[in-house]
């Protein structure tokens, strides 16, 4: 997998209109800076948004070492040493699924976001760029094992949007308990009326949130931190749909 490290939009702008537009996220920002961690978005240009959601769905619920395991032999299925196309991963027994370490849900799940790639649903990379948050989540959505947060991560880690908050994520959420000295992890309605002072630029927001949490300190960090909140330098964390 090929990885860009330079988002599709200026970065340098959205850090400074975030300094100033949240003193207190400026000054998490200014204590990063000091240690060398400024922010850096990777996105992952070798997938195809069926190939992005196909490795989601393996990755939920379960541990990054045993998803990469996983997944290597959901790729290995297909042709060249990449993942199946959608034709050759329907002609995939659901036993044999089930045999490489899907369970009955995913490999539902897999088979579904491959029919719904063939029909369309899913959308090629070059319709998904002209597409707008919003329609991607509807459009999405509607494949079984997808929910907004996978749609979400799509858009930050595949698409590179500027403009996602990803209020469910329990990394964001953590860091803003850390950053706004919450004793309590904020509701996601909350998180999401606070976070439109960030627009438009609340994936910034997010990465952001997302260091705090890693460089908190052990007393501080939550119990458990996503995959994708450990890469946010970035990985993606894979979650039940929601």
């Amino acid at each position: 997998m090929s990885e860009n490290t330079i988002p599709p939009f200026d970065h340098r702008a959205a850090v400074q209109h975030l300094a100033k537009a949240d003193r207190r996220l400026g000054r998490l920002i200014e204590t990063l800076s000091a240690r060398a961690v400024e922010f850096r978005l990777e996105i992952e240009e070798a997938q195809t948004p069926y190939e992005s959601l196909l490795e989601a769905i393996v990755y939920q619920s379960i541990s990054g070492k045993a998803a990469a395991k996983i997944f290597s032999r959901v790729a290995a299925l297909g042709a060249n040493g990449r993942c199946p196309a959608p034709e050759e991963l329907l002609r995939v027994r659901t036993p044999t699924l089930r045999k490489i370490g899907l369970s009955f849900a995913k490999a539902a799940a897999v088979k579904d976001l491959a029919q719904k790639t063939i029909e369309g649903v899913v959308p090629t990379l070059n319709d998904a760029q002209k597409m707008s948050d919003q329609q991607l989540v509807d459009r999405l959505i509607s494949v079984r094992g997808v929910g907004p947060w996978t749609v979400e991560m799509f858009l930050i880690f595949r698409l590179g949007r500027p403009d996602v908050l990803p209020i469910h994520d329990y990394g964001v959420q953590k860091g803003f308990a850390i950053t706004y000295r919450r004793k309590d992890i904020p509701k996601p309605r909350e998180l999401a009326a606070f976070g439109e002072r960030w627009r438009p630029y609340r994936t910034v927001a997010s990465w952001y949130m997302w260091r705090a949490v890693e460089h908190a300190g052990p007393r501080k960090a939550p119990r458990k931190i996503t995959k994708a909140a450990r890469r946010r330098t970035p990985a993606k964390k894979r979650a039940p749909k929601k």
